[in-house]
């Protein structure tokens, strides 16, 4: 039996409401796809619901509450990165987490290794425009200047028509391709966390 592993969601939608958005929707799935390999998902975390500052350290003082969040993803093996498209970049709350997590490059053990070291992380992106590409290039670079490993095929995304008005959270039926796209993702993931659990990177 493959040894259990945990991951992080991460929700960077702009709304702090509880309301089920895309993002949502769209680490649902892949959550539904980790859980075939032993893969426990926590709740997601809304990361606007929470009083995260803006700053590039691990604890920007008083009611900061990304120390907090910071250690729950750290705990965990897997990292799922989800975040809107908005104007055809990730969200401005994707980048404050980003921005966050530069603290990283300071923040090394004995051997040189950041705390995200032999963590993995994938991305859950969605939007009613062109970028999921672009997009997962910028998480995907920022995520692995700040210690992050990055699976092959690390990125489930789904694009509406340009200008369109039906969100992924409301499609009918889920289009082949997703459901294809986020059982490799899954795989990959939890094949690679695995191995960096059982044999982390020397330094």
């Amino acid at each position: 039996m493959p040894e259990p592993l945990t991951a992080t969601a991460i929700n960077c939608s702009l709304s702090a409401k509880g309301r089920k958005s895309s993002t949502d929707a769209m680490i649902a799935v892949l959550a539904e796809h980790f859980a075939k390999h032993d893969v426990v998902v926590g709740k997601p975390i809304r990361i606007a619901a929470h009083d995260v500052k803006w700053g590039v350290s691990s604890d920007e003082g008083e009611g900061d509450a990304w120390p907090q969040i910071r250690e729950q993803i750290l705990a965990s093996d897997i990292l799922i990165f989800g975040t809107p498209i908005w104007m055809g970049q990730p969200s401005s709350v994707a980048k404050l987490v980003l921005e966050r997590m530069d603290a990283f490059l300071d923040e090394t053990d004995e051997a040189g290794r950041m705390p995200s070291y032999s963590k993995v992380a994938v991305a859950a992106v969605v939007g009613n425009e062109d970028g999921a590409h672009h997009v997962c290039a910028e998480l995907f670079q920022s995520l692995n200047d700040t210690g992050w490993t990055i699976p092959a095929v690390a990125g489930c995304y789904w694009v509406g028509e340009a200008m369109g008005s039906v969100d992924f959270k409301d499609l009918e039926h889920r289009p082949r391709m997703i459901t294809k796209t986020a059982s490799m993702v899954a795989s990959n993931a939890a094949h690679l966390a695995r191995l960096l659990k059982r044999s982390p990177y020397p330094g």
